[in-house]
């Protein structure tokens, strides 16, 4: 039986060198889920998906060792690596805090033109809510939150979250794609940005945090139901 091809042929680049081109490729893949946790990355097959030689994959692997996103087991081969419960506590840890400042400095200093712009998102989230391809739920979902972080005027916090934006992607396309999840936050960023245009900070602030607390808790569903030790 032929295997399904998940990844497009890439596209050389005569500006970017070709393992670099391989490298992103197979990183965004992993990031969007294409490649779930705990699956094995065949060069030769990842090779032939992406119509190159097995030498630029062999070395995008390595480099998504060195960045924690694939770990090499001798003799077996490379593998996505596996999220945790630590991992996921730590990283929502963080992002609640950030994003509980960053919705409460929205709420004090979004534009007319900022709010308008995250309602739009909202429309198009809405929009896609009974969309089988989750990757446009979660470009409205970047972009609202986006919106968000610009809208607090906070460059260092910006910065702050922007470091965790990797981790972050990893996390929300497998919490989104838990049942029901969708409409639940979608829910949740209507009510975060009522508040931010009613000049509500506390409560955007609380929104905010239960936003992020809430998509922890699909994860550690997620994580329990596929065994995943704590």
């Amino acid at each position: 039986m032929k295997r399904k091809k998940r990844l497009e042929t890439v596209e050389v680049d005569r500006f970017k060198p070709l393992r670099d081109v391989v490298f992103e490729t197979l990183r965004k893949a992993i990031l969007e889920g294409v490649f779930p946790s705990g699956e094995r990355l065949m060069e030769e097959d990842l090779a032939e998906e992406l119509g190159v030689s097995r030498t630029p994959v062999r070395e995008a692997i390595r480099r998504l060792e060195q960045e924690g996103f694939v770990v090499i087991i001798p003799r077996k081969g490379a593998y996505v690596s596996e999220i945790s419960f630590k991992d996921v506590h730590e990283v929502f840890e963080i992002r609640a805090a950030l994003e509980a400042l960053a919705c409460g400095l929205a709420a004090e200093r979004a534009t007319p033109d900022e709010i308008e712009q995250m309602e739009q998102l909202l429309l198009k989230e809405s929009a896609y809510l009974n969309n089988e391809d989750l990757s446009l739920t979660v470009e409205a979902d970047v972009g609202l939150h986006e919106l968000f972080y610009a809208a607090s005027r906070n460059e260092r916090l910006i910065n702050a979250l922007m470091n965790l934006k990797d981790q972050i992607y990893r996390l929300r396309s497998t919490s989104m794609g838990q049942p029901g999840r969708k409409k639940k936050s979608l829910e949740e960023h209507k009510a975060i940005v009522e508040a931010i245009g009613q000049r509500n900070v506390s409560l955007a602030q609380k929104l905010g945090q239960e936003h992020i607390e809430y998509a922890e808790q699909e994860m550690l569903k997620f994580l329990n139901k596929k065994g995943v030790i704590s």
